[in-house]
């Protein structure tokens, strides 16, 4: 088991690259490792935070408990039938990495996630979802560790109870369930999803008719890196609130006074709004506050220019809530988890 580590910075272990510290730290790289962990007499009391690629959230203060850093590794073909490959991917495995490997092995299935920051483990907790995909589509099962027992679960897609952006993770004891393993089911018979405005444009470019599965990747990586700004580089944790979903009706009245917002009506009945567009048109496209900022490129991303600390992404997101919802009476809401 991994040395428990005292004061232990969790700037490297947070896209916005705050200096915030636990009071306790430890690498988990296996799930005997975590059972042990959760026994262990120094920690007895103290609340405990899972960290996999910080790209989800916001730590607005040190951390006075344990901070379960998730490190399980592996990737491999589990199971296979007539219709789809069965792939399993430990839970601290960097996701474009994986979706990566998935293609070069002849599994294609998750090209629209690619670049997406964060862990294998973390993907099904946010329900990742981009360009025409949610991972709930490509979902089988995962394996997790129950905190509060001890015992290893199994949960499969009902159980997960996945939602746009939601899952049982969230809603359920946030932080009971340390998710150790995934399976993703990737259908043989491949239908690829392009119909974007911003990966059509990139296919034009390129001359490309028929994407294959590694076009796709391609386009989506590219459309990504022209509009979101590298967490390496510039702390961010990539979309901030969730496209808001709204009536019908109230989505009728809005648009009189508003015109050419961008909407999506979905299954269920409900309209998707663009969040960035709401955002923009209440000025705060490039605008900053302090040392946190919304990104030139994209309204949907705050950024720390380098000292911002929580507190500060954490006042600008209010200030944003705020306004949009006193112009076009829309509640946004965060993304990532706010410590």
């Amino acid at each position: 088991m991994s040395d428990l580590l005292t004061d232990y910075s969790l700037r490297a272990h947070n896209a916005f690259g705050f200096e915030v510290h636990a009071r306790y730290a430890q690498h988990i790289e296996c799930e005997t490792a975590l059972m042990h962990a959760r026994v262990e007499p120094r920690l007895k009391g103290l609340p405990h935070l899972i960290l996999g690629g910080g790209s989800n959230i916001v730590l607005t203060r040190d951390f006075d408990g344990i901070v379960w850093l998730i490190a399980l590794r592996g990737r491999r073909l589990v199971d296979e039938d007539a219709d789809a490959w069965f792939i399993q991917a430990g839970a601290g495995e960097n996701w474009h990495d994986f979706v990566q490997w998935t293609l070069e092995c002849g599994w294609p299935g998750l090209e629209n996630l690619a670049l997406i920051p964060g862990t294998v483990g973390a993907a099904p907790v946010q329900n990742i979802g981009a360009y025409g995909l949610e991972m709930s589509e490509r979902f089988f099962q995962l394996r997790a560790l129950d905190i509060k027992t001890g015992k290893a679960l199994h949960f499969d897609a009902s159980a997960c109870r996945f939602a746009y952006r939601e899952s049982f993770f969230k809603q359920c004891e946030p932080g009971r369930f340390v998710i150790v393993s995934v399976v993703f089911r990737l259908p043989k018979i491949w239908q690829p999803r392009c119909a974007y405005p911003d990966i059509e444009r990139i296919f034009a470019e390129r001359g490309v008719r028929t994407p294959s599965p590694r076009d796709i990747l391609d386009a989506v990586v590219a459309v990504r890196q022209s509009k979101l700004p590298d967490p390496i580089r510039l702390g961010n944790t990539g979309s901030f609130f969730k496209n808001p979903l709204i009536h019908p009706a109230d989505f009728e009245a809005l648009s009189i006074r508003e015109p050419d917002l961008v909407a999506h009506p979905l299954p269920n009945g409900q309209v998707k709004l663009a969040a960035g567009q709401l955002i923009e048109r209440c000025g705060w496209k490039g605008r900053a506050l302090g040392h946190a900022a919304v990104h030139a490129r994209h309204a949907l991303v705050i950024i720390n220019h380098g000292n911002a600390c929580g507190a500060d992404v954490l006042k600008l997101a209010q200030i944003i809530q705020r306004d949009v919802y006193q112009r076009f009476g829309v509640q946004l809401e965060p993304e990532p988890m706010i410590i």
